[in-house]
């Protein structure tokens, strides 16, 4: 089976794209793939909820890229216009920005009980599309509970510092490769950056499964227990 690995953050409109185009270049694999989520912080700094009667998202956006608050509007129309493309709809209005440390330990948590890329996908379309509160530890108890894990569990989990380390784990690994922007995707030795297309995602999967297929058909050799 192809794995597939990738760093991401819930608070990533492109990863969420993203997302869409790597099950489109699944689709088309064809093949059986384990998809493996890696966390990422894009603002480890932040409250867990950040207040919107202050400045506005779109406020907040020009203020990141230090560019005029129209620029930043039309970045999010821009966003919203390829989201709907992916089928996607984004609410940039409904949007509560907060931190995003919890969501990723509870993501941990739920590839061990075999749920992990619902748990995601709930998470993502609760923040971009509901306006989910990414840091309230009542919504994650919820949006866990949505796809089938134990609220006794969670609440213990959310709680606690409970896979934390695993957390950093993550995010230090994504250093070493020099990841510096997500989504980022690790298909068996090949890196890809951004949301990239379908196609682009397709080839790395095949790529992947070729190299593994080479390294797999080994050819007659010797050695000290004689030839095979």
């Amino acid at each position: 089976m192809t794995e597939v690995h990738v760093w991401s953050d819930i608070a990533c409109p492109w990863c969420y794209v993203g997302k869409r185009r790597l099950e489109a270049a699944i689709e088309r694999f064809g093949r059986d793939v384990e998809v493996v989520w890696h966390a990422f912080e894009l603002d480890p700094a932040s409250p867990p909820e950040q207040d919107l009667s202050v400045a506005s998202y779109a406020e907040r956006l020009a203020r990141k890229y230090e560019a005029p608050l129209a620029h930043a509007e039309r970045m999010i129309a821009e966003m919203t216009e390829t989201a709907r493309g992916e089928g996607l709809a984004f609410r940039f209005d409904r949007i509560r920005p907060g931190n995003t440390f919890d969501a990723h330990r509870l993501l941990c948590f739920a590839r061990l009980r075999g749920r992990q890329g619902a748990l995601k996908e709930r998470f993502l379309r609760g923040y971009f599309c509901e306006g989910a509160r990414i840091g309230d530890h009542a919504t994650l108890l919820r949006l866990a509970q949505e796809v089938g894990l134990d609220a006794g569990e969670v609440d213990a989990i959310v709680r606690s510092d409970a896979y934390a380390a695993e957390v950093r784990q993550d995010e230090e690994r994504a250093a070493s490769m020099g990841v510096r922007g997500v989504p980022f995707f690790l298909v068996g030795r090949f890196g890809v950056s951004g949301a990239q297309s379908p196609q682009t995602l397709l080839q790395a999967l095949e790529r992947a499964q070729e190299e593994s297929r080479s390294e797999g058909d080994e050819g007659a050799t010797c050695g000290p227990g004689g030839c095979g």
